[in-house]
């Protein structure tokens, strides 16, 4: 048993001194056959502890619908953690931040008209309280007290870069208690006054998070708690990439010099992330403000030591020999890593007008004015809104609201993009005598997951108007595309994209076992891949990430199906599959 306590000399693990060194890695972001691999290798770094959150909106995908199965058997993960000797940190939100969709808040939440995220909310609360009834008895009988590997629980997430409601801390804080959680509790916040003085209270044990300055920040922390741990509970060794911007490296010798600094001043330390694996599906996040809308790529590989495939790389070696030097040395064995695999190009020759395939993918909805996907009932993916517009009309300006990306059609006709962050609406359309046919296609590019902005509902948001009128009376169609071979599918004797969304459908032939690849969608636009009918990754030429990584536990041996559905062009209809990422 390892008993977890502090006082105001700092941590003791069974009553002798302890610095807790531990090392991120999500369950849920990482398929569960490479579990024990992973972990493995953060053991072997030197790590004696696992960090992960839980991600409340794969837990309970519908309102009181449970899921702690397969990839998300957080009872298995902690299981697994112990019979390797390690203990465990769970941090279980309800809000978890980590470039993840809504921040890990599930998409259902954005029904509710009264409902107040973060907060003293009566209806939130209720909420999270059914969450936490069914998620907290995992983690409890997996406290140390119990024999299990959990030692400590984080209350929230890094709460004073959102809000100061110091009721709502105390409130989780009752919950998680009331749960069974009996090991220290404790909150994580950015290194500045501000952020500690909205996410802290004092009786709750508070932690700090960067990647550089460590005197600095823990003297800031020194502010609000005089004694106790000294903790980095994220120590920032690379970084996320958003579509459009260059990849983010730091250098292995700065991260270890950075991390040695922490170590240096007594500090305890989790490095976020060990390993980061993959926001797989539509499971990417976005940081949003007033001015601008950054969605973030489907790589997690975050620039970690162990990277998105599980490759140890020079920064794996630096962070391990700074770990040595402050006695946090390892001899459990690597495991060895399978060399990913190039399989045979797909040449698309079948696919299907997304257009024309409407009814065969969703069951239409008439409403007065365009709702948001939330009120439909859908999470993820797509939304399809077609009205009549009377005529005639002279030539007037499209204007409305589209979270995110929005694809305009007259008649069947494109006419244009509005994105979430163009600075002015910039497709004008006229109306003839008879009248005329409007669609909108809109993509959910990822939900809000921090600032401000968390309330990030997707679809068109607010009205739509032509000129100063508004157009009432809409069809809409709610596209997840879980159900995408039902598409209208054909073999059309030339390939081609006649600036319409395609879905294109071909076969990958695997002999023997498969193995981790790459897939390239250079040739591609922007669009969705989807393998066995699981939606992979979005891909997107602005980069950084040119190639998804799809491992071997998503492929079969024999025929397995891949589908793009290509939503601005292709130079050619060949997708490739390399054995080597290209990430930026």
């Amino acid at each position: 048993m390892q008993l977890l306590t502090y006082d105001k000399l700092g941590f003791q693990m069974n009553g002798m001194p302890y610095r807790v060194a531990a090392g991120a890695m999500h369950y849920f972001r990482v398929p569960r056959p490479y579990w024990r691999d992973r972990l493995l290798k953060i053991k072997a770094c030197g790590f004696t502890t696992v960090e992960t959150y839980t991600a409340w909106n794969l837990h309970e995908p519908q309102e009181g619908v449970f899921d702690f199965t397969g990839n998300l058997d957080l009872d298995a993960y902690l299981s697994l953690i112990a019979q390797l000797g390690m203990t465990a940190i769970v941090r279980p939100g309800p809000y978890i931040c980590s470039e993840w969709d809504f921040g890990g808040l599930p998409w259902w939440l954005l029904r509710y008209d009264d409902l107040e995220l973060r907060c003293m909310n009566e209806r939130y609360l209720e909420k999270v309280e059914n969450y936490f009834r069914a998620l907290l008895p995992i983690i409890a009988r997996h406290q140390a007290d119990c024999g299990g590997p959990v030692i400590m629980v984080q209350v929230e997430n890094e709460y004073g870069s959102y809000g100061n409601d110091s009721a709502y801390i105390r409130c989780l804080a009752d919950m998680l208690t009331a749960g069974g959680i009996t090991c220290p509790l404790f909150t994580s916040d950015g290194p500045s006054e501000a952020m500690l003085s909205g996410g802290t209270v004092p009786e709750i044990l508070k932690t700090v998070n960067f990647g550089s300055r460590a005197d600095q920040a823990f003297k800031t922390l020194r502010r609000f708690q005089k004694d106790g741990p000294l903790m980095c509970a994220e120590f920032w060794a690379g970084w996320f990439d958003h579509w459009g911007e260059k990849h983010h490296r730091r250098s292995a010798e700065d991260a270890a010099k950075c991390l040695g600094e922490v170590l240096k001043a007594n500090g305890s330390v989790s490095v976020y992330m060990m390993h980061g694996g993959t926001n797989f599906g539509w499971m990417n996040g976005a940081n949003a403000s007033d001015e601008l809308y950054e969605p973030t790529v489907n790589s997690y590989d975050d620039d970690a030591p162990i990277n998105e495939y599980g490759g140890l790389t020079e920064k794996y070696a630096a962070i391990k020999a700074v770990m040595a030097q402050y006695g946090f040395e390892s001899d459990a064995a690597v495991p060895p890593l399978p060399a990913p695999a190039s399989y045979p190009e797909i040449v698309f020759d079948t696919a299907a007008d997304l257009l024309t395939s409407l009814d065969r993918l969703s069951e239409p909805v008439n409403t007065v004015t365009p709702q948001p996907m939330e009120k439909l009932g859908q999470g993820y993916g797509f939304i399809c809104y077609r009205t009549l517009i009377k005529g005639p009309k002279e030539k007037e300006t499209l204007y409305f609201t589209p979270h995110d990306r929005a694809y305009v059609f007259q008649d069947g006709k494109f006419l244009g993009i509005v994105y979430r962050n163009d600075n002015k609406a910039r497709i004008r359309l006229d109306v003839p005598a008879a009248g005329t046919e409007l669609t909108i296609l809109v993509e959910n590019m990822g939900r809000a997951n921090y600032g401000p902005l968390l309330r990030d509902q997707k679809g068109i948001v607010g009205g739509v108007r032509l000129g100063g009128q508004f157009l009432y009376h809409w069809r809409t169609w709610t596209l997840p595309l879980d159900n995408a071979e039902n598409a209208a599918f054909s073999q059309p004797k030339k390939m081609k994209f006649d600036k319409r969304p395609q879905l294109l459908r071909g076969e990958l032939v695997i002999e023997g076992e498969p193995r981790d690849t790459f897939v390239d969608t250079s040739l591609f636009k922007k669009g969705v891949i989807i393998v066995n009918g699981v939606v992979l990754s979005r891909y997107w030429e602005v980069g950084p990430q040119k190639t998804a990584y799809l491992p071997a536990p998503l492929l079969h041996e024999g025929a397995n199906t891949v589908m793009l559905l290509e939503l601005e062009g292709y130079k050619e209809p060949v997708l490739r599959f390399q054995d080597r990422p290209d990430i930026g």
